[in-house]
């Protein structure tokens, strides 16, 4: 099933592109005849044409500037970032530049230079002397000045129109190039773009130092005042003071500060040292010599431990001397005498110290009372002095800021001053313009290729959309698309003269097989598509004159003539065309003196005897043919004609002309509609079809008539033998022309 529906869709897409295909041979003489013409234009045009040459210089723009002394900042650029380049670009294509240029080389003088009339401007003015209140308005008289001003402008858009700056990407060049007629102008201009460039670079930044200078120099003259101002309240303020070193004094005091801070801290601690053991001396009394013994206040005392150690070595001896002698023995008595004199001692010491330990308790208070006030004596002169140093810091402070500015903007001058007469180049040549040899543009050869392929192209596009807007039948598949009828047939249109019309025997002529090969495929279909009713009696017509509905009816008969007796009529009451056609008479008697009952049957039908076709003429024509038609005798008249022919073939009028094809319609078996092929549209096709089925006819199907086969592939759905006769061998068809 997937493969069906791939080749279905495979198939599509070839019938496609043949119909693309087709549509382009159709057109093909049309779509060369368009280029070649349009090529033909170009070419006149492009000799018309004035030769621009264009010549080039390249210019490298300095990234890092050789300078005597380094001074960037004065500038206020930095040549690393991208912006610079773009600047100096715009630089270049600026007006001053191209003032500049034009001013040097006198510009105004060449003849490129010089505006030339447009067609608008000659249209404009012709306009206004043809319709002079139109030009109302008052233009104001421009002064010398401004007049200059405008031709300077409109020389300024001439010259950028034909400059053209172009940088190179990942490089600081930049390419500058001029157009114009004269090989030798294009080059001069280029090159003098860039030396004008350079120039006004290295003017511009000499200008940017002298005012850098002069600024610099004032400035400088200011801080030499504010310096000088500075040094005096200095001077000053270290005179009224009498200030020597006040660093010095200020290290002095603060050292004597500390000092002094550390004596009181000590005093007060030994203070309360002294404070504590007398609390507890009070409490316990000064004779309660052995706690007082004890005490880690007394005990630490010098005297005091030396008699203690003294007291244990008599003690000690006592207890030796005991052991080997008796208490009365003189050793013993003199070691106990001299231990209770130690002892007194020791109670003496201790006595002593009881006593002098609140002596000097009142000796350390007085001593922390001076030392306190000493002290805040002290803390007073320091802070005298760190006042006195503060500010005096401040007016050193302001005279060290003022001689650093000082020092660096008299550096700065002096650098600038040394520097001023030297500056580099901001962009320097690598490479100067040439006279070209040859003209850049127009290139004559490519504007004609391109004009070809371009107008080649477009006639090719508008032919497809012409046949997308046209709106006419050359197709079956147009045919039950856009008709939505069955296709019973098409007749090819014949390449005759103009002067002779379409032979009515072409059916039985050699010469015209092909088409009686049509028309026998045209019998055939229709045949076999009325095989479930009776179509003895078949209508002929059409939507307007001129389709070839009495040319299919002529030969419809011929071709069913060979199978049966027929009989064609001619119903078209108003132009009738049949007796003409077949050499009658036009006074023969035919189907109007029928129905109205003056002539009889065998006087208005006349038998051809080559076809072997009867045909009954129009008759004589009438003033009121709808009526005729309508009337009771015709149909009366076509039942009789039913038992006599086999089939009757019936020409009519066009629907849409008049209405006697629709009253005809309704007393036939079947209708066949003829549409001209690739003229007729579908909305007149359209509504004859509605009003045949109004009236309730049966439409049997479209026969396609004048089908240029050579513009259309159906001859392959109808069968190879539709249009070629298979009594011959096949022919290639013959272009149409």
């Amino acid at each position: 099933m997937n493969q069906k529906s791939e080749k279905l869709n495979n198939n599509d897409d070839v019938i496609e592109l043949g119909i693309n295909f087709n549509v382009i041979k159709q057109a093909k003489w049309r779509i060369l005849s368009f280029a070649i013409v349009i090529t033909l234009l170009a070419i006149m045009i492009t000799l018309t044409l004035i030769p621009k040459y264009k010549a080039s210089a390249t210019l490298l723009i300095e990234a890092e500037q050789a300078k005597a002394v380094s001074f960037e900042e004065i500038y206020g650029l930095d040549s690393n970032q991208k912006e610079y380049y773009l600047t100096q670009f715009e630089v270049i294509k600026s007006d001053s530049i191209a003032r500049e240029v034009i001013t040097k080389l006198d510009l105004q003088s060449h003849t490129d230079f010089i505006p030339k009339p447009s067609i608008f401007n000659e249209v404009n003015i012709l306009i206004k002397e043809l319709l002079p209140f139109l030009n109302k308005k008052e233009v104001a008289a421009l002064s010398y000045e401004d007049q200059v001003e405008q031709q300077m402008q409109d020389l300024l858009s001439i010259f950028n129109k034909a400059l053209i700056v172009s940088p190179i990407r990942k490089t600081q060049l930049v390419r500058v190039s001029f157009e114009s007629s004269d090989s030798k102008l294009a080059a001069l201009v280029a090159n003098t773009v860039g030396e004008v460039y350079i120039d006004s670079q290295m003017r511009a930044k000499m200008g940017i130092t002298q005012q850098a200078t002069s600024w610099l120099n004032t400035r400088l003259s200011q801080l030499r005042i504010q310096l000088d101002d500075s040094e005096v309240r200095l001077q000053a303020y270290r005179e009224a003071q009498q200030l020597v070193d006040i660093e010095g004094i200020a290290g002095l005091v603060t050292q004597e500060l500390e000092q002094m801070s550390q004596q009181l801290v000590d005093a007060r601690a030994a203070r309360n040292n002294l404070k504590s053991i007398n609390r507890v001396i009070k409490e316990y009394g000064n004779n309660n010599i052995e706690f007082l013994g004890s005490m880690p206040e007394i005990t630490s005392h010098k005297v005091v431990q030396d008699v203690k150690r003294e007291l244990v070595l008599v003690e000690r001896k006592v207890s030796d001397l005991g052991e080997v002698y008796g208490n009365k023995h003189p050793k013993m008595i003199s070691a106990k005498a001299e231990l209770a004199t130690v002892k007194a001692n020791l109670n003496k010491q201790i006595k002593g110290l009881v006593t002098g330990i609140e002596k000097e308790l009142n000796r350390t208070t007085r001593t922390v009372n001076t030392l306190e006030a000493d002290l805040k004596k002290i803390r007073d002169d320091y802070q005298y002095i760190t006042r006195k140093e503060t500010q005096y810091n401040q007016l050193k402070r302001e005279v060290e800021t003022n001689r650093n500015i000082f020092n660096t903007f008299l550096s700065r001058s002096k650098e600038t001053e040394v520097t001023s007469d030297f500056t580099s180049a901001a962009a320097r040549f690598t490479d100067r313009a040439y006279t070209p040899k040859y003209p850049s543009k127009p290139n004559k050869k490519l504007i004609v290729i391109i004009t070809f392929i371009a107008s080649f192209a477009f006639a090719v596009v508008m032919s497809f959309i012409f046949d997308a807007l046209n709106d006419t039948v050359k197709t079956k598949n147009d045919v039950e698309s856009k008709l939505a009828q069955r296709m019973l047939g098409l007749l090819p249109k014949v390449k005759i003269s103009r002067k002779n019309p379409f032979p009515i025997y072409a059916y039985l002529e050699d010469e015209y097989r092909r088409f009686a090969e049509s028309v026998r495929t045209f019998r055939t279909s229709l045949l076999l598509t009325q095989l479930d009713r009776n179509h003895q009696i078949i209508a002929v017509t059409s939507s307007v004159p001129g389709e070839g509905k009495t040319t299919t009816s002529a030969n419809l008969a011929l071709s069913l003539a060979q199978m049966g007796s027929v009989l064609l009529i001619d119903a078209d009451l108003r132009k009738p065309s049949l007796a003409k056609r077949f050499d009658i008479p036009v006074f023969h008697p035919g189907l109007s003196n029928l129905i109205t009952g003056t002539e009889q049957f065998s006087e208005c039908v006349h038998l051809d005897e080559r076809s072997g076709v009867a045909i009954m003429p129009s008759g004589q024509i009438p003033s009121n043919p709808l009526e005729l038609l309508s009337s009771a005798r015709f149909d009366e008249l076509l039942k009789v004609l039913k038992t006599k022919y086999d089939h009757i073939i019936i020409d009519t009028p066009p629907t849409q002309a008049v209405s006697d094809a629709l009253v005809i319609a309704q007393s036939v078996d079947s209708v066949v509609y003829v549409v001209r092929a690739d003229v007729t549209r579908v909305k007149p096709i359209k509504a004859g079809l509605e009003r045949l089925f109004e009236v309730k006819a049966h439409v049997a199907g479209v026969i396609l008539n004048q089908v240029d086969m050579s513009k259309t592939k159906d001859e392959h759905s109808y069968g190879y033998y539709d249009y070629y006769d298979y009594s011959q061998p096949p022919e290639k068809p013959q272009p149409n022309g």
